[in-house]
């Protein structure tokens, strides 16, 4: 009985502790525009991600079609987008042991009239990737997976980026 009513106290104690610090759980973004031109095309798949994840708050509508540019309270500006596989490390024999994978993608946000809100800006996520020749599928899988993460990683600072513009 002492035990479940020290439990108990240790909970509720614990609970107005990280209350009362101010910690809260991430909430979906404020943006300061409701609609937004992308010129990123279909078959980039960050370009894909990014826009699922804006449509997905429900509080941007993301404009595609250059017909409709006039529409767009901001545009997004996409300087680069481009996938890097380097050689980190060889063996004695000169095989290849250790690559790195880079992702960067460069982008700017700007006004119709051509205010900038975000100047230009790159990120890049990089990750090492051990390889083996006897398991080359496997490693081409984990790979994919790594290009990914670290493709979900920009998204969200994308977003973070976006939602940090306060007024137009």
């Amino acid at each position: 009985m002492q035990r479940r009513a020290f439990l108990s106290l240790s909970a509720t104690a614990a609970a107005l502790t990280l209350s009362g610090c101010g910690f809260a759980l991430r909430k979906a973004p404020n943006f300061a525009f409701t609609t937004l031109f992308s010129s990123l095309g279909e078959g980039s798949p960050l370009g894909v991600e990014l826009r699922r994840s804006l449509q997905a708050t429900r509080k941007v509508e993301v404009i595609s079609d250059p017909r409709r540019i006039n529409e767009a309270q901001v545009i997004l500006d996409v300087l680069g987008d481009q996938r890097e596989k380097v050689v980190l490390s060889t063996n004695a024999s000169g095989q290849v042991r250790e690559f790195q994978l880079r992702l960067r993608f460069r982008f700017r946000l700007r006004t119709l009239a051509g205010k900038e809100l975000i100047p230009d800006t790159e990120i890049l996520q990089q990750r090492d990737i051990s390889f083996n020749e006897s398991a080359v599928l496997a490693k081409e899988a984990e790979e994919a997976l790594l290009y990914r993460d670290m493709q979900g990683d920009v998204v969200q600072q994308i977003m973070r980026r976006l939602a940090a513009v306060t007024e137009l």
